[in-house]
């Protein structure tokens, strides 16, 4: 099992409701060399409190405070430039580990020397009858990007790895990081699409594995930027975001990727916003769903 230390970055703003089982879910890691940045974006609920106390109470955690809101690119930069360790990872508060995940990633790394590892992750729904969560089945496009298990791979040899946009899915050297520049756009409502890209085209190699590493909330309450997409602003960033990460593929030389990633636009993504298009009080809405779709390719 790896001993190599990883630093693993847990921005999160007004999200008490599931704080405490997102830090959970890292103590109770398999692997045991992990520290915690954990970045308060100025909450105003018990956010700071939960975060607070789990610094004082354990050394792994660090506390990181934003006395403004500054969104969820700005804190994992916070929490990137507080990372001494030679691994490095993201776990979005309301989000939980699997129990292997840390493990399964570093002794990937560890066995290969690839820049990053890449792992699946499933939807934590809403119960219908209940308070709670109920984990969902892997997704179509993410048993694509990660599954068979691959080790050195690259954008060129395994184009559908590009529908994996997340950033809490992957584990990575913290070199590779630094070596290209790597940081979040900040300002921005999707701030993993391009950065994501960036990092599969700079890759000299990366590793894929099947294992579901993280469950991925759905919050009940709609608090989730993914749900607001009904917003004129939210959807073109959403759209912009979107573009830019394709012109990064492009750009990169990556042709298969371009279409991989196309196709998968036209089928994961169009459809829900084209129904919202169709009862949208707003022309604007349906402007630039379609000068979008003008652009996309496949």
């Amino acid at each position: 099992m790896s001993s190599t230390p990883v630093t693993v970055i847990v921005p999160g703003y007004d999200v008490a409701a599931f704080a405490e089982e997102a830090l959970d879910s890292l103590r109770a890691q398999t692997h045991r060399h992990w520290t915690a940045v954990l970045v308060d974006d100025a909450s105003i609920d018990d956010t700071t409190r939960i975060f607070a106390d789990a610094a004082a109470s354990d050394p792994r955690f660090r506390l990181e405070r934003h006395e403004e809101q500054r969104g969820l690119g700005a804190a994992r930069n916070t929490g990137l430039s507080r990372v001494n360790t030679p691994y490095v990872a993201f776990l979005d508060a309301d989000d939980r580990f699997r129990p292997d995940a840390l493990t399964r990633l570093a002794d990937t790394l560890d066995r290969t020397g690839s820049d990053f590892a890449v792992g699946a992750y499933v939807r934590l729904r809403p119960d219908a009858d209940t308070p709670g969560y109920t984990a969902g089945d892997v997704q179509p496009w993410v048993t694509a990007s990660t599954s068979p298990a691959r080790e050195r791979t690259t954008i060129a040899e395994h184009p559908a790895a590009s529908g994996n946009i997340v950033a809490w899915s992957k584990m990575s050297r913290t070199r590779f990081w630094n070596t290209h520049g790597l940081r979040f756009p900040e300002g921005r409502y999707y701030e993993d699409q391009v950065l994501t890209q960036r990092m599969y085209t700079a890759a000299t190699a990366f590793d894929v594995i099947p294992d579901v590493v993280v469950d991925w909330r759905q919050r009940r309450e709609g608090g989730s930027i993914t749900q607001r997409l009904g917003e004129l602003d939210v959807l073109r960033d959403y759209l912009d975001a979107l573009g830019e990460g394709i012109a990064v593929l492009r750009e990169a030389g990556a042709d298969a990727a371009v279409q991989e990633r196309g196709a998968l636009i036209r089928t994961l993504d169009l459809p829900p916003l084209q129904l919202i298009a169709e009862t949208h009080p707003d022309p604007a809405y349906r402007i630039a769903l379609d000068a979008f779709l003008e652009t996309l390719p496949g």
